[in-house]
């Protein structure tokens, strides 16, 4: 399904494996700030409508940032690009932590750094994730299993980082794991300065201050994604799990830790449960996953993470079996991004690895702010237990889709562009 590895060359294992560092350090940073904000909400006392807002202020950059931002970053260089967007998160991670710890942080002034923190965020991971091929090339190893292992280290990101995140809030509050977050970003700017050398292949076509050709580069891998069946159908896939992700995560699974089960301490215990078995998951594909064919691992993976951990809140199981429900719904994830990873890779133009890998992301969050905006009235209004029921029964209709759509067969054998 990708083509064989080329031999090593000297330096080349040493620079993937600082990428694949300073991705972990980064991510972790990321899971710690994603479990404080809603704490953040509600320490400034706010309801979960406010913690829909702010999870919907900080998607929205994310959703802007990542194509507006990729037509630099193809241009500027990747390595240039992830510290600059590393170094903004930091910033704004402090600039929280200062604020928080001083008694001075209004709601306002969180939504205004939440959306100036998500800006650059998606460029940084995009930059990231483009070295990918040729650090692959570099280290002589076949393009999915590095995809696959790139995976596994933002899944083990999320596993540390979550349950770092309930002890850093309990201990510090939420400003002070705010705090811990902008350490890490710098961590990673370090990382990526000294480790992982210059960008293998020169920066993208022309200047950056060139207007014409900044959107026309942008329109150009608008009509690549758009055009092609493969790409075009895992935007749709993953625009609407992402809307029901939102939803389930960033509000509804905050709101029952609060109120049913346990606090910040079991929800950053059952973030890392999914991120454990999410990096198992990722890790298996690596090992095997190549042998097997993607379509049906695609379907099989996509049932899985959505039925089991949803329904398991829905009907008041057990904590122990809404652990088992999260490590399996993290195991099923961790197939489904090197899957759609290295498709996304493998298609896109060397010169338009950015733009692509963007502006499927843009499209795949897109619903992402909708889906927070929901939830937060979906449980005032119903109640957290039909909430997790109804995305439980969408999930299992959008898993459908790449078993009864024929033009699925493609992402068996994708070839690069």
């Amino acid at each position: 399904m990708s083509g064989l590895p080329a031999a090593a060359i000297p330096g080349g294992r040493s620079r993937l494996a600082a990428l694949l560092l300073a991705c972990g350090a980064s991510q972790v940073g990321n899971a710690i700030s994603v479990l404080a904000t809603p704490f953040l909400v509600l320490s400034l006392g706010g309801s979960g409508i406010e913690m829909g807002i702010a999870s919907t202020v900080a998607t929205v950059p994310v959703v802007l940032g990542g194509p507006l931002g990729a037509v630099l970053v193809d241009r500027i260089g990747y390595r240039r690009s992830s510290m600059i967007a590393d170094a903004a998160s930091g910033a704004t991670m402090l600039t929280i932590c200062v604020l928080a710890t001083t008694g001075t942080l209004a709601f306002p002034a969180l939504l205004a750094l939440l959306f100036l923190g998500g800006l650059l965020d998606t460029p940084g991971n995009t930059a990231k994730n483009v070295l990918l091929p040729d650090l692959a090339a570099a280290a002589g190893q076949p393009l999915a299993r590095v995809v696959a292992f790139a995976t596994g280290v933002e899944r083990a990101a999320l596993m540390l980082g979550a349950p770092l995140g309930g002890i850093l809030i309990a201990l510090w509050g939420p400003g002070g794991a705010a705090g811990a977050t902008a350490g890490l970003f710098a961590l990673a700017v370090v990382i990526v300065l000294r480790g992982v050398g210059r960008d293998p292949e020169p920066a993208g076509r022309g200047g950056a201050e060139d207007p014409a050709g900044y959107w026309a580069d942008l329109r150009a891998g608008f009509i690549f994604v758009s055009g092609e069946p493969v790409l075009r159908g895992l935007v749709l896939i993953f625009l609407l799990i992402n809307v029901l992700d939102a939803a389930r995560f960033s509000v509804l699974l905050p709101l029952a830790a609060e109120r049913d089960l346990g606090g910040a301490a079991v929800l950053g215990a059952l973030i890392a449960a999914l991120g454990a078995g999410a990096l198992a998951g990722a890790l298996a594909y690596g090992a095997w996953g190549q042998r097997l064919p993607r379509r049906v691992v695609f379907f099989l993976a996509l049932l899985i993470a959505g039925l089991p951990l949803s329904l398991a809140l829905g009907l008041g199981a057990p904590l122990p079996m809404i652990f088992a429900a999260a490590a399996l719904t993290g195991l099923s994830a961790g197939v489904l991004n090197p899957i759609a990873g290295t498709a996304r890779l493998e298609l896109a133009p060397p010169a338009m690895r950015a733009r692509a890998q963007s502006l499927m992301l843009a499209g795949s969050w897109a619903g992402m702010p909708l889906g927070a905006m929901l939830a937060g009235v979906g449980a005032e209004t119903w109640g957290l237990r039909a909430c997790f029921l109804v995305i439980a029964l969408v999930y299992t209709l959008i898993a459908l889709i790449p078993l009864l759509d024929g033009r699925w067969r493609r992402i068996n054998a994708a070839r690069p562009a």
